[in-house]
């Protein structure tokens, strides 16, 4: 098969340049006429900015965190639905002429061609790098349709994207609420059951266990001190015991020896000073006791020191026996009385603190399970408040969120360029369709040129003549031209003299 070089490319070219000016020229006034010929469309664009909102989302959290790209392809879908555009085509009746006769669907879908909406590529340096907005671009036959339907779409989506942002935040809001009584309910039941196990535990609860402890350390040491009081009560009792039995005892010996007062009295004033040298052994001389057994001596005395001066005759002369017992007597069974009542309180203090150690200790040995208990309620108890609080707090953010939108002052869509009015149709273009033709004419041309070469057997060439014949070339003979018209440059070569020759 031959092969062919540039050389042989810009060879064919000059012998027939001329058909790549044809078709070029062919072309060129092909474009022309396509261009003069085709249904003009006319293109009304506008810009759409992604406004940020005016209170800083540091403040109140946007209502929608959805990523600008899905929430823009979200609204484009609804926007270009069959419903949305069909109302536009009946608004600005747009095919009048085949209105009624063909499908609605048909129309959407002719309609939804010609509408392109295009995200703007986020800011460099941006670091949100959110989406800053979007191009819509409306193709149409009519002008000023076409910058209408630019204008009702650019509408279309400013208020499904106000609307989409109140429905977002109304409908969080209401969620919230309603997870927010719920939580509330759950919170007022772990309320009730922490407040029922402290009414039931109490003393018992964990925060109470250091209480315990110095109550019981107070209740043993009051305890020791009325251990101490009853054992002094029980001996001053037995003590006054003791001298209540030599009172009774010499009490009766002076009833069998009444005759004998002076006896008497002296046995008393021997009592007397027994018991004030007993007392004094244990208390001081500002006791009480001490005190009322010294004016008790005095009054012993007194009474010897008048029966003395009495004189024998008063001394000697009989008394009379009484039954009515002495009143020191009498008042050592008050005090002996006292004592037993003294011990009896003690004795009752004594099982009273008893009974409450006994109690603080059961409450300081279940202090541990009770722990265990408190833990697991108060941990239920924790967690429902802080997913109250979580949800309150969340509530009250889409709250503002939602007086944010419904005053406009959240995320906004804000119209850059309005639609303008195409002055020029921007399909087809005369001179893009020009110069296809002319480079389509021209491309044309040189694959026609290119089918000659492969079609050609002629041999130009030394190498053609190799190819062909498969043997070496020692020499090329110019073709001679009869008639001196074709071929002659090569007869002009061969008249001078050149020789082709090759060495085998």
């Amino acid at each position: 098969m031959r092969e062919f070089t540039p050389q042989d490319f810009l060879a064919m070219l000059r012998r027939h340049w001329t058909i790549c000016v044809y078709t070029a020229v062919a072309g060129l006034v092909i474009g022309i006429a396509l261009a003069l010929v085709m249904p003009k469309r006319y293109q009304s664009k506008t810009i759409v900015l992604v406004e940020q909102p005016s209170v800083s989302p540091t403040y109140v959290p946007a209502a929608i965190s959805v990523d600008w790209n899905s929430r823009l392809a979200s609204m484009q879908q609804q926007i270009l639905s069959t419903t949305r555009l069909s109302d536009v085509i009946q608004k600005l009746n747009l095919y009048p002429n085949e209105n009624g006769k063909v499908p609605m669907d048909v129309l959407v879908a002719r309609l939804q061609t010609a509408i392109v909406v295009d995200p703007m590529e986020p800011i460099q340096g941006d670091p949100d790098r959110g989406l800053p907005g979007f191009d819509v671009t409306v193709t149409f036959s009519d002008p000023g349709h076409a910058q209408q339907i630019c204008q009702e779409v650019t509408s279309l989506f400013m208020e499904q994207n106000s609307r989409l942002r109140e429905e977002h935040a109304e409908n969080t809001t209401e969620f919230l609420s309603q997870q927010l009584e719920e939580a509330k309910a759950k919170l007022d039941d772990q309320d009730a059951k922490l407040a029922d196990f402290k009414s039931k535990h109490l003393g018992d609860l964990p925060d109470e266990e250091q209480t315990n402890l110095s109550l019981l350390m107070g209740y043993n040491t009051q305890l020791e001190s009325v251990t101490q009081n009853v054992g002094r009560l029980q001996q001053e009792k037995a003590f006054d015991e003791s001298l209540l039995s030599q009172q009774l005892a010499a009490w009766k010996q002076s009833q069998e020896n009444h005759g004998q007062d002076s006896n008497t009295l002296e046995q008393e004033r021997q009592a007397a000073e027994a018991k004030l040298t007993a007392l004094q052994a244990q208390y001081t001389d500002e006791y009480p006791d001490v005190i009322a057994a010294k004016q008790d001596l005095d009054a012993i005395n007194q009474k010897i020191a008048a029966a003395q001066q009495a004189g024998p005759t008063e001394s000697s002369a009989p008394a009379k026996p009484t039954s009515m017992e002495p009143p020191q007597i009498q008042q050592l069974r008050a005090q002996v009385q006292q004592a037993s009542i003294a011990v009896e309180e003690a004795l009752k203090q004594e099982q009273s603190l008893q009974g409450q150690i006994g109690a603080v200790q059961s409450r300081v040995k279940a202090s541990p399970e009770v722990e265990e208990d408190f833990k697991d309620i108060t941990r239920d108890y924790q967690t429902a408040l802080d997913f109250y609080n979580d949800l309150l707090k969340k509530h009250d953010e889409a709250a503002e969120a939602t007086d944010l939108e419904h005053e406009q002052e959240g995320e906004q869509f804000g119209v850059l360029d309005p639609p303008n009015y195409p002055s020029r149709a921007s399909f087809p273009n005369p001179v893009l369709f020009s110069a296809g033709g002319f480079g389509g004419g021209l491309a044309l041309g040189l694959v026609v040129i290119a089918i000659f070469m492969i079609q050609d057997s002629t041999l130009h060439s030394d190498r053609d003549v190799e190819t062909m014949l498969h043997v070496p070339v020692i020499a090329m003979i110019p073709l001679y031209d009869r008639d001196g018209q074709k071929g002659g440059r090569l007869l002009k070569r061969a008249k001078s003299g050149s020789i082709v020759t090759h060495e085998a």
